[in-house]
């Protein structure tokens, strides 16, 4: 559907204007001081091209000014209108001079309108009435308008379709005029829904702006390779919104009545179905079950050959993706929650297995890696995202848990080269590692390692947000923030490039940034020979049961509880229902959807949640996502709920197991009754895998630990290393810039603007004091959000401030 016309169709003309009103408008123009009178208002409107006026006109303007009751305004208003301009124009004129008293003259404040029509989805066939009423003097008219055209015999309140047509959807707005003011009603969206068979005869006659759905969703059977179209269609007032869900996880880019996939692959598989709502009511289509059957060897070859003989393609997608904010001995960050959701979104559609995590410590890391391990394969693209304290020593990289001490040294960290040849030991096809974090020597590590050398594959990518010895940097506004290298990154992750293209294009990117001049470049080291790209398709091999392992794996870290409804004694119904943020992140909604009339008010949350969760009692069941710290899915949340953010299901030793209670008054009863149902919803999500226990038998691997004092830099990085450093930027005004203090010597400085936003930044760094003193309150949330959580969807781009990472 087409967006409104940006801006009312038709207008009276000027020359329909009462005298008495032009006249007012005269006497304003002929005493209005330079610039705003009328000779102003001619050469505006002899601008514009449509209406001309020579040279003498505007005299026989002037001397109208010798006449006793003369006025050049009334000459030219006269004029104008003779040569069809219209009231729009004269507005437009008026605003460009800023001449108020003469726009108040013009305002519509004359005509009100007390009843706006509304946007609704109806049923072919039905009877459709939009209605506008308006007050005004003496009396009102009115005109329907679909889109910039006239609806004949629209000139009513009421605008009845009986009845209605598939080509009546559109958009309708009506002007509403008395003599000599005008004004136009809002908006209203008409979409009409055709049924092609009989079986909705019933639905004709349902009740007005009742929510129903009449088109549910027809399970498939299909083939890799093939497309997919899932229709969900409803009526009701307000219009209904849409939200896909497969396997209980909303789908990205699933908001629309139509979810399509231009080519499945065996992931697409599964048990779907859409939630659809609007501000009163919401439903459930039935649930379809979606089958896809692999391709016969003959077929995959033949596929092979056709489409992929010239282009690399991988068996396979997997990320982990990894922030770490709330550290317990050191200064906290903010920016990596923003980055991991932001990244985990884009990785998605490019039909990545993501794993996103949030505030690890050291044995969850460990035991998060081993797990992405199992999900690698041969011919699998693995690719690893690190935002949070970090540094590095004698070119090994170093990842900070949030449990490290203070100082912390090789032994409290993991090593990312030696979680690289772990990924070569499955043979994947590539290995990418994004690493935004600082890379400043450890000057509290002297340990020097010995890493077992790497194979010599053509298939390695790193990609540093900063270059050795240097700090990356968060970009910070109003609490909320994105690192420096993810806010250039997620601008192009998109596109069908060589990983390494891509990369040097992110790095110019990067370069034109005169915020982070001279402080921050990308650097890449790549060995990669073939053109590899994150886009590249995926192929299935002949045989399928590692990838079924693989895809049973990756399920059973990302599975939500059902939504359910809970029946009280009293009579009241509650949903609830559940959402993931994160792998290890769970929001928990509740809403009562059903209450008896004899009780006057009720009100239900859910408490007694288990200690491993740590969960504030004072921060659950609030009226906005925002309240509980999700800035992120709230505009994927049902709405008229109270909220419940639930992190770090990874401590989570045994099933979730709360407390639903239900508090409800009769009228004239002063006690609150209450009534309670304990639920348990086993391990959501990230908690099946176990990430809580101790150190697993291979976890150690994953961190080098080494007392030789022989390291070769050379064996621990890839064959080829590339260096980009950005070009100089043309300066520009600049916002002033925040250094925090660090280990290295730091002061305040007034830096230059960069292209990437014209509003106040504060710059700080992701390195970190050693010596740091905790706050005596930890939060991994940040302290403010923006004025309009509905932008935030992704608003998170452009106007984001600069901050340090370490």
């Amino acid at each position: 559907m087409s967006e409104p016309p940006c801006s009312p169709p038709g207008s009276l003309p000027l020359s329909r204007l009462a005298e008495p009103l032009l006249r007012r408008l005269s006497e304003l123009l002929d005493r209005a001081a330079p610039g705003k009178g009328w000779r102003e208002l001619a050469q505006r409107a002899g601008s514009r091209g449509r209406v001309r006026l020579s040279p003498l006109d505007l005299e026989q303007c002037s001397l109208k000014v010798l006449e006793p009751e003369g006025s050049p305004s009334w000459s030219l208003l006269k004029l104008l209108g003779d040569r069809g301009c219209t009231v729009v124009e004269l507005v437009e004129f008026l605003q460009a001079m800023e001449h108020t008293e003469a726009l108040q003259c013009l305002s519509y404040s004359g005509i009100k309108i007390v009843v706006q029509p509304d946007s609704q989805a109806v049923l072919c066939g039905q009877v459709v009435k939009l209605c506008c009423w308006a007050t005004g003097h003496p009396f009102v008219h009115y005109q329907w308008f679909k889109q910039k055209k006239e609806v004949p015999h629209g000139n009513s309140p009421e605008l009845v379709l009986n009845p209605v047509k598939v080509n009546d959807a559109g958009f309708y707005i009506c002007r509403v005029n008395s003599e000599s003011s005008f004004t136009f009603s809002r908006w209203a969206r008409l979409e009409v829904c055709d049924l092609q068979d009989t079986a909705h005869g019933s639905l004709i006659s349902l009740p007005e702006k009742k929510l129903c759905i009449c088109i549910q969703p027809q399970p498939q059977n299909l083939t890799v390779g093939d497309a997919l179209v899932l229709e969900c269609g409803a009526v009701g007032n307000p219009i209904p919104q849409y939200q896909w869900f497969r396997n209980g996880f909303p789908l990205a880019n699933g908001n629309k009545n139509v979810y399509t996939v231009s080519c499945v692959d065996m992931e697409h598989g599964g048990t779907y179905w859409c939630h659809v709502f609007n501000d009163k009511e919401d439903q459930d289509s039935k649930k379809i079950e979606v089958i896809i059957e692999e391709l016969s060897d003959l077929q995959k070859t033949a596929d092979l050959q056709e489409q992929f003989s010239d282009r690399p393609f991988a068996t396979d997608k997997v990320a982990l993706l990894i922030g770490n904010m709330s550290y317990w001995n050191h200064p906290q960050l903010k920016a990596p929650m923003v980055d991991v959701y932001e990244l985990t979104n884009l990785l998605r559609q490019l039909d990545f297995k993501v794993v996103s995590l949030l505030d690890l410590t050291e044995s969850e890391m460990r035991n998060a890696v081993d797990e992405f391990l199992l999900l690698l394969d041969r011919g699998v693209y693995g690719l690893l995202y690190y935002a949070g304290h970090g540094y590095e020593n004698y070119g090994n990289s170093f990842m900070v848990p949030i449990d490290a001490p203070n100082p912390y040294r090789s032994a409290n960290c993991l090593c990312v080269q030696n979680i690289l040849k772990l990924m070569q030991e499955k043979e994947t096809g590539l290995n990418v590692f994004l690493l935004d974090m600082c890379r400043k020597r450890n000057e509290y590590d002297d340990t020097i390692l010995i890493l077992d050398a790497l194979k010599v594959t053509a298939n390695i990518v790193f990609g540093y947000a900063t270059c050795q010895g240097a700090e990356a940097f968060e970009i910070q506004q109003l609490g909320l923030a994105n690192g420096i290298f993810m806010k250039f990154l997620k601008e192009r992750l998109l596109e069908d490039k060589k990983i390494t293209v891509l990369l040097d294009e992110v790095a110019e990117d990067m370069g034109k940034c005169h915020l982070t001049k001279g402080k921050q470049a990308l650097e890449i080291r790549s060995s990669l020979s073939e053109k590899r790209a994150l886009s590249d398709p995926i192929q299935q091999t002949i045989s399928s049961a590692e990838s079924m392992a693989r895809n049973l794996q990756w399920a059973k870290a990302h599975e939500l509880p059902e939504s359910m409804y809970l029946e009280f004694k009293c009579g009241v119904q509650i949903q609830l229902g559940f959402a993931a943020e994160f792998s290890n992140v769970m929001i928990i909604y509740t809403r009562i959807v059903k209450k008896p009339p004899e009780i006057l008010v009720c009100r239900a949350y859910v408490t007694d949640f288990p200690l491993d969760l740590d969960v504030d009692p004072k921060e659950a069941n609030k009226g906005t996502p925002e309240e509980t710290g999700s800035y992120l899915v709230s505009k994927d949340l049902p709405k008229h709920c109270l909220y419940t953010r639930l992190s770090s299901l990874q401590k989570l030793k045994e099933h979730l197991i709360f407390t639903v209670c239900l508090h409800y008054e009769y009228p004239g009863i002063e006690d609150t009754m209450d009534e309670r149902k304990e639920v348990n919803v086993g391990k959501p999500l990230i908690a099946k895998l176990g990430l809580h226990h101790g150190f697993r038998n291979n976890c150690l691997q994953t961190c080098c630990v080494a007392n030789n004092l022989f390291h070769s830099q050379v064996e621990s990085s890839p064959v080829v290393t590339k260096y980009y450093f950005p070009s100089r930027c043309q300066p520009n005004s600049c916002p002033g810039a925040y250094h925090p203090n660090c280990t290295c010597p730091g002061s305040t400085r007034q830096l230059e603007a960069c292209s990437c936003s014209g509003t106040s930044r504060m710059l700080a760094s992701r390195h970190e004091v050693q010596n740091y003193s905790p706050p005596a309150e930890k939060s991994n949330v940040p302290i403010e959000t923006t004025d309009d959580t509905v932008e935030l969807e992704f608003l998170l781009s452009d106007s984001l401030g600069l901050s340090k990472q370490q």
